[in-house]
């Protein structure tokens, strides 16, 4: 087993589910390691993602935790495998690591959405834009950091336009359409890229006008990310000191409903390009 000083956040997600699974079999650490055949220092490690861990390993450690969820054990094994540097460790040294999980939660998504009330979502927002929501953050991050943080945003985009691009669905609040950031003329073209955008065949976007009555979630901004299973699904949440990620199946349930809900009380599709090129023709 090779330690890493950096865990990816695929192999901290494998190491945590594979302690939930031992922690609902009823076996401590000391013995699950007996029954593994290994040290409690080392299954230790794995669990917090200091040590990685194989294929065979995963399906012996399922047999003895009587997991008998077959599409979660062969999920769980395929997190064993593809253990290249994405793009975004280049970043490494010069952005926050959770920023560097959200971009590898994503690229091994099955499916995106994302629930904005006052911003775009970051995957759809144009340079310009994603700029001027830097330059207005609280506390000020340094010119060389926005340029950072916009090159880094932008080369997320790829997950779009990739060959085999998931689906992507986004729910976008009227209001986030009709902030100006930046002035009008960055505001338009925001809009005029969300349009082009739209076209996109794996791509929906869902716009929730003011008139609506019913906005479920009170406005909370939401990206959840699905796994191969829905146990291995991630909810990402904004908050002013970074990205926080929800992976407890309760709490996942939750969002899905929220997810959902928002579908129901959305414009569709059609309406909602609509609504987005009559407030571009506003400004």
């Amino acid at each position: 087993m090779a330690g890493r000083a950096a865990p990816t956040a695929r192999r901290a997600r494998l190491g945590a589910e594979l302690r939930r699974l031992r922690e609902r079999a009823g076996l401590t650490t000391t013995q699950a390691a007996d029954l593994l055949g290994t040290s409690p220092g080392q299954l230790s490690n794995v669990e917090v993602a200091r040590f990685g861990v194989s294929a065979d390993r995963v399906r012996v450690a399922a047999r003895i935790y009587s997991c008998s969820d077959q599409a979660l054990i062969e999920a769980l094994v395929a997190m064993t495998g593809d253990r290249r540097r994405g793009w975004w460790e280049e970043y490494r040294e010069i952005m926050p690591p959770k920023l560097l999980d959200l971009a590898e939660i994503e690229h091994h998504g099955t499916a995106l959405h994302a629930a904005h009330s006052i911003h775009i979502p970051g995957l759809l927002q144009t340079v310009d834009h994603a700029r001027e929501i830097y330059r207005q953050a609280v506390p000020e991050i340094s010119p060389p950091e926005i340029e950072h943080r916009v090159s880094y945003r932008i080369k997320r985009q790829a997950v779009l336009y990739r060959t085999g691009a998931v689906p992507y669905r986004a729910f976008i609040h009227e209001a986030a359409l009709r902030m100006r950031y930046g002035g009008r003329a960055i505001a338009r073209a925001q809009l005029l890229h969300l349009l082009r955008t739209s076209e996109l065949d794996h791509l929906t976007m869902r716009v929730i006008p003011f008139a609506n009555t019913y906005y479920p979630g009170s406005g909370q901004s939401v990206y959840y990310v699905q796994g191969l299973v829905p146990s291995l699904d991630t909810a990402q949440l904004d908050q002013s000191h970074g990205p926080v990620f929800i992976d407890s199946e309760a709490q996942l349930a939750q969002y899905r409903l929220l997810l959902e809900r928002l579908g129901e009380t959305a414009l569709g599709d059609a309406e909602s390009r609509d609504l987005i090129h009559g407030i571009a023709q506003e400004l």
